[in-house]
């Protein structure tokens, strides 16, 4: 099932500033924050010995970049969250998708190479792999995508015929070419699994519930009007 969104609605489920799960992905592991600091560090250095060597005269604007250089570790996060957020609201359409899992696979994906020196002086190259699962959700009019996210021991409760849920994008009014797609999302178990968190998943949940009412109600209506 697809059922194409409104663009309100699709702004309300793609959200412009980054949610708290979007801010958590960006702000990264220890090492990611070091190097923010480093950056802010930096940065209010060379603000500092710029204004004293060049003795400017602008201290408002001299101020405000020093605040901002300074609170880039902070800030930059949701920065990136909200930049990546913007591309997924380019798309002019978007469209609520229903379908179930056709298959699902568990894959090794070499995240990158670390080379080091054994004891013995002899070059050693470490592959830093990453177990990932990848999903095929498809539904009964043959429309299926491939999903792929880090697995996580969460996923074990996913199994073949589970009903999916997810936001897809286009430019196409009718939704017939999709070039990109959210994270997904299993009602009867209540997981999300992604690598990115897209979604607003507040609105998303509303969105799928009254969805999910639309369709209980529909077979009740035809009966009545069969029996009239």
């Amino acid at each position: 099932m697809l059922v194409p969104l409104t663009r309100q609605k699709f702004e309300q489920v793609i959200p412009l500033i980054a949610t708290g799960l979007q801010y958590k992905y960006y702000w990264g592991k220890f090492s990611n924050f070091l190097q923010r600091l480093l950056i802010s560090v930096v940065a209010v250095v060379v603000i500092l010995l710029v204004t004293v060597i060049f003795k400017l005269e602008f201290a408002s604007i001299v101020f405000v970049l020093g605040v901002i250089s300074a609170f880039f570790w902070l800030w930059y996060p949701v920065f990136q969250a909200s930049m990546r957020n913007l591309q997924c609201r380019r798309y002019k359409y978007g469209g609520f998708f229903r379908g179930r899992v056709l298959d699902w696979w568990i894959t090794d994906q070499l995240m990158g190479k670390t080379e080091t020196v054994n004891s013995k002086g002899e070059l050693v190259i470490i592959e830093n792999r990453e177990k990932q699962i990848n999903l095929e959700v498809g539904d009964e009019t043959g429309f299926s995508i491939e999903f792929v996210a880090p697995l996580r021991p969460a996923h074990k409760v996913i199994t073949r015929g589970q009903i999916a849920e997810m936001v897809v994008m286009s430019n196409r009014p009718d939704l017939s070419s999709i070039e990109e797609f959210s994270d997904i999302y299993f009602p009867s178990r209540d997981l999300w699994v992604s690598d990115y968190p897209y979604l607003r998943r507040d609105f998303f949940n509303e969105v799928g519930r009254r969805l999910r009412e639309d369709q209980q109600q529909r077979p009740r209506r035809r009966r009545r009007s069969t029996e009239e």
